[in-house]
């Protein structure tokens, strides 16, 4: 709506509550919809089809907290933060989101397997969402875990620099994927959509992210700008397909 300037051609000023999901929303995209609606208030919602409502921020948060977080847990969920290697991560600590409660689902029928795969064996879920939880018990997601790039035994999310990326005025969408490297195991590739009008290049990239203070070994050594990005009807991109595009190339 932001990006075709739809908002701009009708009138929202009977919105008064509005809801992202799906996926973390930008801090910067929510900020230009509030500005655009401001007599709309935002609210993030965290859920998936095994859990409904997670967890969502609530009506009276302010701004700086609904586009910031996905709130806490709806009521009677539980939720904490593993890391990896199976520890359980104090309040700011990056790992797996789980959550164990009221709205989470009984199990996959008839499918031990994936059962056993889902849940850990004191019941808690594993969404497979990277996130953290802050003193107060708000959640802020972060990425996904099969999303994590493995540079040479360097692990990584690259969600903030996709963020980064996206608040550059060339660029529309941004999505880092891993490569295959037969040295260090993985390299970050960067996929971009670009707005009408400009061109990027990666050393301009690259230039971005050295004046953000981001460390090198995050920086994508490669660059490919499409024409759209594979999404799901919900609208989020598609890393795997993106991914397959770089196995077949």
């Amino acid at each position: 709506m932001l990006g075709q300037g739809l908002i701009n051609e009708r009138d929202f000023a009977s919105v008064r509550f509005s809801v992202f999901s799906g996926a973390s929303c930008p801090t910067h995209v929510l900020e230009r919809y509030q500005s655009a609606i401001p007599t709309s208030t935002v609210a993030q919602l965290w859920g998936m089809t095994e859990i409904q409502a997670g967890s969502f921020t609530r009506a009276s948060d302010p701004l700086s907290v609904a586009a910031t977080s996905a709130g806490p847990p709806a009521r009677g969920n539980e939720v904490r933060i593993r890391s990896l290697d199976g520890d359980i991560l104090s309040a700011g600590e990056e790992g797996e989101l789980e959550i164990r409660g009221a709205s989470v689902f009984g199990g996959y029928l008839d499918n031990h397997e994936a059962n056993a795969a889902a849940f850990t064996r004191d019941g808690w879920f594993r969404s497979g969402d990277l996130a953290c939880i802050d003193d107060l018990g708000y959640i802020r997601l972060t990425g996904r875990t099969k999303d994590l790039i493995n540079r040479g035994g360097v692990k990584y999310n690259p969600t903030d620099i996709e963020a980064l990326l996206m608040q550059n005025d060339a660029v529309d969408q941004a999505a880092i994927v891993a490569m295959p490297d037969p040295v260090l195991g993985e390299k970050a590739c960067c996929f971009v959509t670009l707005r009408p009008g400009f061109d990027l290049s990666l050393t301009e990239v690259c230039v971005l992210l050295e004046g953000e203070n981001v460390s090198k070994v995050k920086w994508p050594e490669r660059l490919e700008i499409v024409e759209e990005m594979p999404l799901t009807p919900t609208r989020k991109i598609i890393k795997g397909a993106l991914a397959q595009r770089l196995n077949s190339s």
